[in-house]
């Protein structure tokens, strides 16, 4: 008998809290806890607090951080970030925009999009993309209209960890701006990717990207987004004048806090360590366990993520019986883990619908070791052989 151990391998989803970021916290929900608007004492100490978090998050990005507005996640970012410039455009081009996106956006994203589409307030293109996940540079180029106005491209997928031509796209778009009277802006959601690739707005070649803290271990509730000084977009809430009235609510000072502090603590150094524990449960599972195939891109991928398709057992199956012996996964990105149809992602890459729900997603973390990935090894084989058998599947 195994012993049960508890190990956490959906770090896509959510991240456990850094000790030292909850001990920043602290005292802004204690002692601190001055409303950043008010002119007294406590207020300037709360206002400092957050002014000190938007630099920090604003030299990460390398940014002014008159260009960093906080929200309360990536979901809203990705609104405000596509709704912002839609509205903007219509009320000062009186025109319908163009935008392009890829099929295997966020739902924050994609749904947006969709809904845009069928109140017919834009033109959409969905960029297919090939088997590993990745969109081809050429296919943007032909999508390219008179009317375009927006590229909203994912910088990392959050099922599975397909790395996007970010900097390649910003570099087009550069180009084709030169020849453009009315810019095409470009947005990225970058929430999976800070906390491991080079996320330097200048670098990306972005107008916007939004961010998340509770990836980076981080606290919930509390994300950003970057908008590029002089890019034309409407404020996403209207009241006290806000976030320079761009988006007003009383500001979330312990969760700001958190965020400026995880941050700060990003540390591309883990990436290898990372990505050999990644490595290391992709061969022992492919090697202990017959049927299974790798899910994206093996090159351009988050060193985090190992997303699997386990032929003829259903993934939440899977998960559920890892679960049961303290290994936590999931099946697809938390938004969506609830929904009973097909990843939309999967299928986009070419899966048919029994293998898009044969798959698990494993991400790990900084504290992931290798003896958790050993644990996971011991256990999936014989977990995978009962559910297979179970199901009547046999290898062929």
């Amino acid at each position: 008998m195994i012993k049960r151990k508890e190990i956490y391998l959906d770090h896509a989803a959510t991240t456990p809290i850094d000790r030292t970021v909850l001990k920043k916290m602290e005292p802004y929900l204690k002692e601190k806890y001055g409303n950043p608007s008010s002119i007294h004492q406590f207020g300037e100490i709360a206002r400092q607090a957050v002014n000190k978090s938007r630099q920090q998050i604003a030299d990460f990005f390398g940014c002014l951080p008159e260009e960093i507005y906080f929200t309360s996640g990536a979901t809203e970012s990705d609104n405000w970030a596509i709704r912002g410039i839609v509205e903007k455009v219509i009320s000062q081009e009186k025109i319908k925009p163009h935008l392009i996106t890829s099929s295997i956006e966020h739902k924050a994203v994609l749904s947006l999009c969709q809904y845009l589409f069928k109140k017919k307030l834009i033109d959409l293109t969905l960029l297919n993309v090939n088997q590993d996940g990745l969109i081809e540079i050429e296919d943007l180029k032909k999508a390219i209209k008179k009317d375009t106005r927006l590229v909203s491209i994912m910088f990392a997928n959050s099922e599975i960890g397909t790395v996007q031509p970010i900097r390649q796209i910003g570099e087009f778009l550069k180009k084709e701006n030169q020849k453009r009277k009315n810019k095409i802006l470009f947005y990225t959601d970058a929430v999976q990717a800070i906390n491991y690739l080079n996320s330097k707005v200048d670098y990306l070649g972005v107008d916007l990207l939004s961010f998340s803290s509770h990836k980076i271990y981080g606290p919930k509730g509390i994300g950003g987004i970057y908008i590029k000084q002089g890019t034309p977009i409407k404020p996403l809430l209207i009241g006290g004048g806000h976030e320079k009235g761009m988006r007003s609510g009383t500001e979330n000072v312990p969760g700001i806090v958190g965020f400026g502090e995880a941050i700060k603590k990003i540390n591309y150094s883990q990436n290898d360590k990372i990505k050999k524990l990644r490595n290391q449960l992709i061969t022992g599972i492919m090697k202990e366990i017959p049927d299974v195939s790798l899910n994206g891109s093996l090159r351009e991928r988050l060193p985090s993520n190992a997303h699997l398709t386990f032929k003829g057992v259903e993934g939440e199956g899977i998960v559920f019986d890892l679960s049961q012996r303290g290994v936590m996964t999931s099946t697809s990105s938390a938004c969506a883990s609830h929904s009973l149809s097909p990843s939309h992602v999967l299928m986009a890459i070419g899966l048919p619908v029994e293998l898009a729900h044969s798959s698990v997603r494993f991400t790990l973390g900084k504290e992931t070791s290798s003896s958790d990935i050993n644990y996971v090894l011991k256990i999936l084989p014989g977990i995978i052989k009962r559910l297979r058998k179970i199901s009547g599947y046999k290898h062929v």
